[in-house]
């Protein structure tokens, strides 16, 4: 029982399917860089306040470099009687230098210690992906430039509904993402906070300084109560939440470009590289990746309820089932990741079809939300407005004409109010041409937002 850290007051052994059961190195390995660091600011803590010396210290600091070095060789292995990371660190430590690195763990549980990792390992993993979501609203903004000048259906309930210049899709993804900026900057305050020096649940009787070790880990400020410390997980579920609306949003972009993309639709080329062919059919061409970054956002999304599940009926403080949280916390991360490492070299490669678009841009009458709002500018109410287009549109249809080939001794007869004006605002390109609102999709405002988004992303 000598190998086990908690093992003085045991008599048997630990059973090995017990071991096998409890094991968590085949997931928590990752956490040996984050677990090293947190490790050597505690250390250095420990000489200040005189718990150690300072020769022990370097002694300790060094050698966990080195454990460090190993790891990353993959000199060290992996064994399950150890259980996890932490013991791991610590066991190699104690081997190479005895005594002197059985005092690292003075008033430290592993309770702390992996809520410390933790935190430190999302903190690094929200920075990260800050990082990869600007690269994505990079792409889109880049690619605005050869857009403007296409004008494209914008949808309600997947039927054509208004024109828009295609920019203005690509700074609609620009804005959803931009969130998930922010969401995930407000997740990472409450995340930047120390729970080193909790100990197991009630603190400690040494005089250690929890100052000093959250400063030295870039922490903002100190966690305040002890029992929250060890049973603390709702940073996970924040995370987890934040990747599964983040998740989201890349899924619901990948279905768009999946249906732009097809023969039904014909407005948008997707590259060789991003996609696949079919083994029996050989004028294939699938989405494969944008069908498997809609299908991966499942994965995501059911980390939420899996953390949340987890948490939901555990008393204070800590308990085994908190080792749970990272398969969920892991996989989530890693899959959002691996979708923002392809999705701006897909963004950048695509290409729209202007003349597809083109040869059906008049279809589904995109002009007439701009047609009433001509009515109501000649004085027209809104809502008779409404329903004399309404009684146009149906016109046309019956006829199997646009409303544009209407005369305007037609347009005359359903609203007196009509003049040779009314031209201006018919056919989809005009109609787009019309909108100037603050934030519309208008070649003005997209412009204007445009402009932002190249200044935001250090682009202009």
């Amino acid at each position: 029982m000598s190998k086990k850290a908690w093992g003085g007051r045991f008599q048997e052994p630990t059973a090995p399917k017990v071991e096998a059961f409890t094991e968590s190195i085949s997931l928590d390995a990752r956490l040996a860089e984050v677990d090293i660091r947190g490790s050597q600011a505690h250390a250095r803590m420990l000489a200040q306040v005189g718990l150690l010396t300072a020769d022990e210290c370097q002694q300790i600091v060094e050698c966990l470099d080195e454990i460090g070095r190993d790891i990353q060789s993959g000199r060290l292995s992996w064994r399950v009687e150890l259980e996890d990371i932490h013991m791991h660190i610590e066991a190699a430590l104690i081997e190479r230098l005895g005594d002197v690195g059985r005092k690292l763990h003075t008033a430290r549980s592993r309770n702390d210690q992996v809520a410390t990792d933790l935190k430190l390992y999302v903190r690094d993993a929200i920075d990260r992906l800050d990082g990869l979501l600007t690269g994505l609203q990079k792409a889109f903004v880049e690619r605005c430039g050869m857009d403007l000048d296409i004008i494209v259906p914008a949808y309600t309930h997947l039927q054509r509904a208004q024109p828009v210049v295609a920019a203005h899709y690509w700074l609609a993804y620009c804005e959803k993402f931009e969130r998930d900026r922010q969401r995930l900057a407000d997740c990472r305050r409450r995340v930047n906070v120390c729970p080193l020096g909790a100990a197991a649940l009630a603190g400690t009787t040494l005089p250690i300084d929890r100052e000093q070790t959250a400063r030295e880990l870039g922490f903002a400020d100190v966690a305040r109560n002890s029992l929250d410390v060890s049973s603390d997980r709702d940073f996970v579920a924040e995370f987890v939440f934040c990747l599964a609306l983040l998740a989201t949003h890349l899924s619901g972009w990948a279905e768009e470009w999946i249906l732009w993309s097809t023969t039904e639709f014909g407005f948008l080329k997707l590259p060789d590289a991003y996609t696949t062919g079919s083994s029996i059919m050989p004028q294939k061409r699938n989405p494969d990746v944008l069908e498997l970054i809609r299908g991966k956002a499942a994965r995501v999304i059911a980390a939420v309820p899996q953390v949340l599940v987890l948490l939901k009926g555990l008393p204070l403080a800590y308990n085994r089932d908190l080792q749970e949280d990272k398969p969920a916390l892991f996989d989530a991360y890693d899959t959002v990741a691996a979708c923002l490492e392809l999705a701006p070299e897909l963004v950048r490669a695509a290409r729209l079809q202007p003349e597809a678009i083109a040869a059906r841009r008049d279809d589904g009458f995109l002009d007439a939300t701009a047609l009433m709002e001509y009515l109501i500018r000649r004085g027209v109410p809104m809502r008779s407005a409404h329903e004399t287009v309404g009684r146009l549109v149906k016109q046309c249809e019956q006829r199997g004409c646009r409303l544009q080939d209407l005369s305007l001794e037609e347009f005359r007869a359903a609203c007196p109010a009509v003049d040779e004006k009314v031209y201006e605002v018919l056919g989809a390109e005009r109609a787009a041409a019309a909108l100037g609102s603050y934030g519309s999709g208008g070649r003005g405002p997209v412009e204007e937002q445009l402009s932002y988004w190249r200044q935001k992303l250090g682009l202009a």
